[in-house]
């Protein structure tokens, strides 16, 4: 269904009253034998959709738990081939989107027409590239237009007002609004600048905006949350899954999905 299934499903939940909640893993750590049984506990727990990150050498946006996690999954053998053909074969099972993050180079690598088509075979819904820029976008929006698949993009707090709201138009699925200045990895806290800044992303877009990047518990997954739609949790999910604390995971959903009165009204 592609970025048709992220709109649909996101305005259901929002209609509902809820947050959405996005986590991240990273394809392959701890093998991929488990990515069935991970991906279908986090839509249990109530994810709006999962980031799954494809492994690669030099991953620039990332910080060093999410580093670690793409060692750990090179290590295991895990490819592009790999992680398509792992995710066919249960996609079914599964009604939350499918959202990958890759870096360019592996897609380049791979065939930016066969990784599209193979997109849409293994039921990916929306790809982030965070070293794609705004100007070199043709190489890929032709291909992931032809098969409906969300091409989300990445707003960031020290971008300009002009080029925020280029992002905001050519977003598609969601927007990817960056909440810190730097590589993912939990924060204890966020800038004081950071309310307002998803409060104007979300006068300038019409889909909704996801905060990500530094979201450590469910505190700032409300705080963040209450000034936008959302928010994408990475480092922390990935910690927590390889640590086995599964009841945290539950927690850190639960809790930034609901209750987000709590924080909006004393101050993601």
């Amino acid at each position: 269904m592609g970025k048709q299934r992220i709109e649909e499903v996101f305005q259901d939940k929002l209609a509902a009253g809820q947050k959405l909640f996005v986590p991240y893993i990273m394809a392959g750590d701890g093998g991929l034998d488990i990515l069935e049984e991970r991906l279908l506990f986090l839509e249990e727990c109530g994810a709006s959709a999962v980031e799954l990150g494809i492994p690669f050498s030099d991953p620039v946006a990332d910080g060093p738990t999410i580093q670690d996690a793409g060692i750990r999954a090179l290590r295991n053998g895990t490819t592009l081939t790999s992680v398509f053909e792992t995710l066919e074969g249960f996609r079914n099972k599964l009604s939350m989107p499918i959202i990958f993050m890759a870096y360019l180079n592996p897609i380049y690598k791979y065939g930016i027409e066969k990784f599209a088509a193979d997109c849409e075979k293994a039921g990916v819904d929306g790809l982030i590239i965070p070293d794609l820029p705004l100007e070199e976008e043709a190489l890929v929006v032709d291909y992931l237009q032809e098969k409906s698949i969300a091409l989300i993009r990445l707003a960031a707090l020290t971008s300009p007002e002009e080029r925020l709201r280029e992002i905001a138009k050519r977003t598609e699925g969601f927007l990817y609004a960056v909440s810190v200045t730097g590589t993912t990895g939990a924060r204890a806290a966020h800038q004081a600048n950071v309310i307002n800044y998803l409060r104007d992303l979300k006068e300038i877009t019409d889909v909704p905006v996801l905060a990500g990047f530094g979201v450590s518990n469910p505190e700032q997954g409300r705080e963040l949350g209450s000034a936008c739609d959302g928010v994408i949790v990475g480092s922390k999910i990935v910690e927590l899954l390889y640590q086995d604390k599964i009841d945290e995971v539950k927690r850190l959903i639960r809790e930034s999905i609901y209750n987000t009165s709590i924080s909006s009204s004393g101050t993601r």
